[in-house]
């Protein structure tokens, strides 16, 4: 039978029957879609490369406020400007910090910050350490958690030393994160809203009017009879530099 020769009726049925077909096959593809999306984000997790990160025990702090720790009443501050990427920094931070907290901070006698110097690279010689900003901020997320020397110890122990080669990516951050057991949701929101992108900006303006010229870079400060006293150590010194500094300043002002 031509085509001529078919009912209307006929016509319209196999218009239908088409039709249905055609809805039947879109109805598969997106069927088939969803299930391969699904699918794929089950496994995706499982296929990225696994970030590996050493887990440690952070050493707990003496009177640990945010990114400070010691008495608040301490007679001496001492402000270290620093960068997680930095080698010398890290040097200070496996040799020295430790002997500092034993034998001044842990007694009373000094109140130590830790604040970053990320931005002073990419302001004064150019190209930046993009991770060092980045671990910066991800240390002061850690800190709205109470978990700020967790995160700059695990920091300095995942450092590579090789500066803005992978050490501090937004995934290796997240995974330190997770290893010191942050409220991850909390951290993420704060990470990607950049929400401590000034405050790392302010602590490298800080610095450099302090007269930073590498990093760490300490800023004493200390009273003696109502005046305010500045000092400085530059660089990664051994202990005994800053026990000879700190000796003498507390004969200055009379605790000794």
């Amino acid at each position: 039978m031509n085509v001529e020769k078919k009912s209307k009726r006929q016509l319209r049925r196999e218009q239908m029957q088409k039709k249905q077909s055609r809805n039947r096959l879109i109805t598969i593809g997106i069927i088939t879609l969803v299930a391969a999306f699904v699918v794929f984000a089950v496994l995706y997790p499982t296929l990225k490369p696994i970030v590996e990160v050493v887990t440690i025990e952070s050493r707990e702090r003496f009177m640990a406020e945010g990114a400070s720790m010691g008495d608040p009443n301490a007679p001496i501050q001492i402000v270290e400007y620093s960068d997680f990427q930095c080698p010398f920094c890290d040097r200070h931070y496996t040799d020295t910090e430790p002997l500092l907290e034993q034998f001044y901070i842990d007694t009373g006698l000094v109140l130590f910050t830790y604040k970053s110097a990320g931005n002073f690279v990419s302001q004064n010689i150019g190209g930046g350490r993009t991770e060092s900003r980045d671990a910066a901020a991800a240390a002061y997320c850690a800190e709205d958690q109470g978990k700020f020397w967790e995160m700059h110890d695990s920091l300095f122990e995942n450092n590579r030393d090789v500066e803005d080669q992978g050490s501090f990516t937004s995934r290796r951050l997240t995974a330190i994160a997770e290893s010191v057991s942050l409220d991850m949701a909390e951290y993420q929101e704060c990470f990607d809203s950049g929400k401590y992108e000034d405050r790392v900006a302010e602590d490298s303006t800080e610095a450099t009017a302090a007269g930073l010229e590498g990093t760490p870079y300490f800023v004493i400060t200390y009273t003696v009879n109502g005046v305010t006293k500045t000092d400085i150590i530059n660089g990664a010194e051994p202990f005994s530099t800053f026990q000879v500094k700190l000796e003498a300043i507390l004969n200055e002002i009379g605790t000794q």
